[in-house]
């Protein structure tokens, strides 16, 4: 069953900013490293962003410099603010938590993460 929730997407022009934030009821998000994930129409699932549980940030290359992933732990929240938006970022956008062990060299591993939530769309247009 769906366990975290998404929000924050929408509509955003080209240069245009969005903050996403992903939560639940169900468990601390501090006890898992928790990634950001898109897919767009007719694409394949890509990682975007990851945050362990020590705070440490990962980012696939095209996001780095605009993109950034933070914990607010007395809401029980990760945050992904999104800036310079660009056309390609559009995307559903999801969230996950990571099954453990974490290991930096696979964050970015889809099979890796479980509590997928049901997602949050991203549209970036001029």
């Amino acid at each position: 069953q769906v366990q975290l929730v998404e929000s924050g997407g929408g509509t955003a022009h080209p240069g245009g900013s969005l903050k996403l934030a992903c939560t639940t009821s169900a468990f601390n998000l501090r006890e898992r490293a928790i990634g950001w994930f898109r897919q767009a129409p007719g694409k394949e699932r890509e990682a975007v962003s990851c945050i362990s549980k020590n705070d440490n940030p990962y980012y696939t290359d095209s996001v780095k410099g605009r993109f950034t992933i933070s914990r607010d732990n007395t809401k029980n929240t990760v945050y992904l603010q999104m800036n310079n938006l660009r056309p390609e970022d559009t995307a559903v956008y999801f969230c996950a938590a990571h099954k453990g062990p974490f290991y930096v060299i696979d964050w970015y591993e889809a099979p890796k993460y479980d509590s997928w939530g049901q997602g949050t769309q991203v549209t970036v247009s001029s």
